[in-house]
């Protein structure tokens, strides 16, 4: 059995259903999950917007100091500081589960991950790495941002169930309770920075670099996509698993990402199709609607900058008495 799951909060839901829906087309056999942060009470949608997948709020899967952190982080951060407590209930509720699969919610998957399942066959994780070849320009994003956003992009990562994955993925978890930060100065942009540790920890991690898994903004310069009247290639040979439509904005429908500034997409023809189709999956399930709900969790900026100066002020005392309890 393999789950593949997302995380979102409701104004993100247009693009979890889009997800589902081109899983559901590509991989039936795969079960899907939408990993909620946000709470359904007294939230009532309207028919057509109701999504037909399984949601599993967040505070019902037992995070301990989980108000702590929803108070600590934006919604962004929080989003993806749940990403291993999530691995970790799935792995938990569903013993049969060999494989725990996560995409961001703005990704389509246009084949079926055979070949992915076959690697967690071999491997007990894989990963994509945001590029592949050397950058020649000075736009962004560049390797230098990879270097402080992380080498892996964290859109997509999968684990098989073996001890040494639930061995990281508990590591994972204590590292995000606190340090799930967009804070390039310290050393941290959310989750991404800490999976650089996964190969190291996890030696037989697979990094997957062929060049139809997680296509994105990031990797188009090394990447050029077709289609053959049936499915979508990349560099010609490659069929197309699954395309990140990371910062892209269907209310901008000419504008490829927000994150980058390397290519236009109307230079770009070979991407006509594919965001002309992302454009209109994301219409069709509701994207502007869902736009209209606050995420239940998020404090105002001022709340949050308060609580994180109190927690590093606070770490002496708590070392110091930390030290106390063990005299």
């Amino acid at each position: 059995m393999t789950i593949a799951f997302t995380i979102c909060s409701i104004n993100y839901l247009a693009q979890a259903r889009t997800l589902g829906d081109s899983l559901k087309a590509t991989n039936p056999d795969v079960q899907f999950y939408i990993g909620l942060v946000d709470k359904l009470d007294g939230v009532r949608f309207d028919e057509q917007y109701t999504p037909a997948y399984p949601m599993i709020e967040i505070d019902k899967i037992d995070i301990q100091g989980f108000d702590e952190m929803a108070a600590r982080y934006d919604i962004t951060e929080l989003n993806t500081a749940v990403k291993p407590f999530y691995f970790t209930y799935f792995f938990k509720k569903f013993p049969e589960a060999k494989n725990v699969i996560y995409f961001d919610p703005d990704i389509i998957v246009f084949q079926p991950i055979n070949e992915l399942l076959q690697s967690l066959q071999r491997y007990p994780a894989v990963l994509t790495p945001h590029i592949n070849t050397p950058i020649d320009d000075r736009l962004k994003p560049n390797e230098l941002d990879h270097l402080n956003t992380g080498i892996y992009n964290l859109g997509f990562v999968a684990f098989a169930r073996t001890d040494a994955t639930l061995s990281f993925i508990r590591w994972w978890e204590e590292k995000l309770r606190y340090e799930c930060l967009i804070d390039l100065c310290n050393g941290l942009f959310v989750d991404q920075n800490w999976m650089n540790f996964l190969p190291v920890f996890v030696p037989e991690t697979f990094i997957e670099r062929k060049p139809g898994y997680n296509a994105a903004y990031w990797n188009l310069h090394e990447r050029r996509f077709s289609h053959d009247g049936s499915r979508y290639y990349v560099n010609e040979d490659y069929p197309l698993i699954f395309f990140h439509y990371s910062g892209y904005d269907p209310a901008k429908p000419d504008v490829l990402s927000k994150y980058q500034n390397r290519f236009e997409l109307a230079e770009r023809t070979d991407l006509t199709a594919l965001f002309s189709l992302y454009k209109n999956s994301l219409l069709q399930n509701g994207n502007a609607y869902y736009r209209q709900f606050p995420c239940f969790y998020i404090k105002p900026k001022k709340v949050r900058r308060y609580l994180r100066v109190r927690k590093w002020l606070k770490q002496p005392f708590k070392y110091a008495i930390d030290q106390l309890e063990t005299i």
